[in-house]
């Protein structure tokens, strides 16, 4: 015999470990959707995909003036090479007459740095800084153009919904033809084969939860009684209602699915407790999700569900929290192919 805390049953709903909503980010025409409710799709599979064709045509602008950038970046660098090495562009014209040239370069100009008219050298380095600025100015219009560039291939990723995980689409928002805007719903999306039971617990009932612990709980669906395991709880109550959200793992392959009704079982441990029976786990046979026992009475056996509490106690026993009494007779290690008829004999003990 044990001693049980009160209960108090509270309502949850089912969902799915991964659920997420896709909205429309950019405007377009819808053209393809993957499928419909309850398809079922990998992770990286595209659902919904939206009209690109002025973004293709916009991104073959962008591509022209980048290559157009590019140009310009290189021949910008092949001026400042010919301006060190070659001096003055003006200088190396085929043009004009030989005579005035040579005339320009060998008495003009000496003339003009003798009397401070003029300074070559200031002059060369001027015409080498405006050569490299040339350069600076190319490489920052083709940076800018390519940035353009990658702009444009987000706003084309943008048109693309990809499944982020394998799941199902659960709903849909458009149909194809429809005409979106951005912050538009297009789908929900959700990993349904992993099952959890969202509750609200009122905050003083939170003593009594931690990680991991086991919690019976009923499925709406033919009042199915199932073991639950606390998966997550939020680390802060909601101020308007005062209560904590916690998420409860189900088994795999349960009823039901998302949206359906479930009943939690939540202790109360400032409730005074109860006593109930403790019984071996040896004596616990599983009908898939349901615990049971064998009752021996009038010397007959019956195979009984029972509710069983999450914790196990000292010696390996696991309290009884209903189908058991105490002072029953059960069996505590029943064999394989257990018929009714079988005689209990001193595998028989009472639920202490």
């Amino acid at each position: 015999m044990a001693q049980s805390g009160a209960h108090t049953m509270l309502g949850g709903t089912v969902v799915p470990l991964k659920e997420v909503s896709f909205s429309a980010q950019m405007p377009g025409r819808v053209e393809f959707i993957a499928g419909v409710e309850g398809a079922t799709f990998e992770e990286g599979v595209v659902l919904v995909a939206l009209d690109e064709d002025d973004l293709l045509a916009k991104r073959r602008a962008a591509y022209a003036q980048y290559m157009k950038a590019q140009a310009a970046f290189r021949n910008s660098r092949v001026q400042y090479t010919r301006e060190v090495y070659s001096g003055s562009h003006m200088e190396s014209e085929n043009t004009g007459m030989a005579i005035p040239k040579m005339f320009d370069r060998y008495m003009t100009r000496p003339f003009s740095d003798m009397v401070g008219a003029d300074n070559s050298e200031v002059t060369r380095r001027a015409q080498i800084w405006d050569s490299g600025t040339r350069i600076d100015q190319a490489r920052a219009q083709m940076m800018q153009t390519q940035a353009a560039l990658q702009e444009l291939d987000a706003k084309l990723r943008d048109t693309r919904t990809i499944a982020p995980f394998h799941g199902t689409i659960v709903q849909k928002h458009v149909e194809v033809g429809d005409t979106v805007q951005p912050g538009m719903p297009l789908l929900q999306f959700a990993n349904i084969h992993h099952l959890q039971i969202k509750v609200e617990v009122p905050a003083r009932l939170m003593p009594g939860i931690k990680k991991g612990m086991s919690i019976p709980a009923r499925l709406d669906v033919g009042g199915t009684l199932i073991e639950t395991r606390v998966a997550q709880v939020f680390p802060m109550a909601d101020p308007q209602r005062h209560t904590v959200t916690v998420k409860l793992d189900l088994p795999s392959n349960v009823p039901g699915g998302p949206g359906m009704y479930a009943e939690v079982m939540i202790p109360d441990v400032t409730s005074p407790g109860d006593q109930v029976p403790a019984i071996p786990a040896s004596a616990i046979i599983w009908r898939g999700s349901l615990p049971s026992v064998y009752v021996v009475s009038n010397g007959k056996m019956e195979l009984r569900m029972i509710r069983r509490g999450g914790d196990t106690l000292e010696g390996g026993k696991v309290k009884v929290l209903s189908g058991l009494q105490v002072g029953e007779t059960i069996v505590i290690n029943p064999p394989n192919g257990l018929a009714g008829s079988w005689d209990a004999g001193s595998g028989e003990q009472k639920a202490p």
